[in-house]
């Protein structure tokens, strides 16, 4: 998969704001460059109502060609044919989900070296590793693995596309975009945002100084 899809991911469900398909919409205005639709919580949508909210998400992110990814839910994500599904450890055999979704794009989270790893056997298309600070996003997170781990692990695996997830704020984005990391994931910095555009805006600009900051100390 194209490493820049996942430059500014954006994961959100109906109980991270009480307006998300607006701010589903003014993300994508802003140049998000992936979406994950995560409906969970004891609020989230249920039966029909579940399906035609992600259907809704889905067709936004159409609208401005960006890819539709679906949390968890391999049924769901065969049914609206999604341009790929995210999964969790615990979250059913990799390489089953990989025979259900054919060529779609498919991500793992990983907390350890170990489950790197076994993502790589399974041909995974990315992984996400986190969560990277505390975070308040998933009530089941593991303890917070720090930017070291993060930066170590792609070094240890560069050929293998890395995102970036948990705690991820305007004041700690630098630190972990200075890992060399390809992209951030977020809730919360979107979600909670006065200003969708300038956060997204700010987040491509740091994205870009470092990277022609990392550039200069090669050559």
């Amino acid at each position: 998969m194209d490493r820049k899809l996942l430059n500014m991911y954006f994961i959100m469900g109906s109980s991270d704001t009480n307006r998300p398909l607006e701010v589903l919409k003014e993300a994508l205005e802003a140049g998000i460059t992936m979406f994950q639709f995560r409906e969970k919580g004891e609020k989230a949508f249920k039966g029909e109502s579940y399906e035609q909210f992600a259907r809704q998400c889905q067709q936004l992110c159409r609208s401005y060609g960006v890819p539709f990814i679906v949390n968890d839910d391999v049924k769901l994500a065969v049914k609206l044919e999604a341009d790929g599904i995210h999964i969790g450890q615990e979250d059913g055999c990799i390489s089953e989900v990989r025979r259900q979704i054919g060529n779609k794009i498919l991500g793992l989270s990983v907390h350890t070296q170990t489950q790197i790893e076994e993502a790589l056997k399974a041909g995974v298309d990315y992984i996400g590793i986190g969560p990277i600070y505390p975070t308040l996003s998933k009530k089941d997170a593991k303890a917070p693995i720090g930017t070291e781990f993060l930066y170590d692990m792609i070094q240890a695996y560069p050929e293998l596309p890395i995102v970036a997830i948990g705690g991820i704020s305007e004041k700690n984005v630098s630190e972990v975009l200075e890992t060399g990391v390809d992209g951030v994931a977020v809730i919360s910095l979107i979600c909670r945002s006065q200003n969708i555009y300038n956060t997204v805006d700010c987040l491509r600009k740091k994205q870009k100084h470092i990277k022609e900051k990392c550039t200069k100390s090669l050559n």
